[in-house]
């Protein structure tokens, strides 16, 4: 099975969630996908205080919740990328948020105004009417692409991601 992987990156509440969203469920119907996403500041929360899985998890331990519907999987450590890969099991299209550094194909993504220090690290750029791109140099190798047009950006991964076999 080949798999490859994107990355998507931006300033804050610039709609990178809400695009991989979009993305992955059209890409859900035919592919198996998985998604990865880099919290820099380490403020998501992914369980309640009180549970059990709360509890061990608190201990400092290696953690997983396992159910017949999921497995959970709490860490103290932090992981590269292929460890985290090889973690994910089988999936054909592998969707990162963040992680700017990373050796993959990445689009950039703006609301009202772009960012030149995104430019070095993006491949794409996707845009809704808010930005005004006359306004920018854009560099000619970045690709241009409509922030609403999920389908169309689809089109652009499918080209241009990267096998994951690739990535060192």
């Amino acid at each position: 099975m080949k798999q490859i992987a994107v990355a998507f990156t931006g300033p804050s509440n610039s709609g990178k969630t809400t695009l991989i969203e979009k993305i992955a469920k059209i890409l859900i119907k035919d592919y198996k996908v998985a998604i990865i996403k880099n919290d820099p500041k380490d403020k998501a929360q992914f369980d309640t205080e009180g549970k059990d899985s709360y509890k061990f998890s608190s201990t400092g331990a290696e953690t997983v919740v396992v159910s017949p519907t999921r497995t959970t999987y709490f860490s103290k450590q932090t992981r590269d990328l292929r460890e985290i890969i090889n973690m994910l099991g089988e999936f054909e299209i592998l969707l990162v948020e963040g992680l700017k550094t990373l050796p993959l194909p990445r689009i950039a993504i703006f609301r009202n105004a772009l960012d030149k220090s995104y430019f070095p690290h993006s491949d794409a750029i996707a845009i809704d009417e808010s930005v005004d791109i006359q306004a920018y140099d854009i560099p000619q190798e970045i690709n241009m692409l409509d922030l609403n047009d999920p389908v169309a950006i689809i089109k652009w991964i499918q080209i241009h991601a990267k096998d994951i076999k690739d990535i060192k």
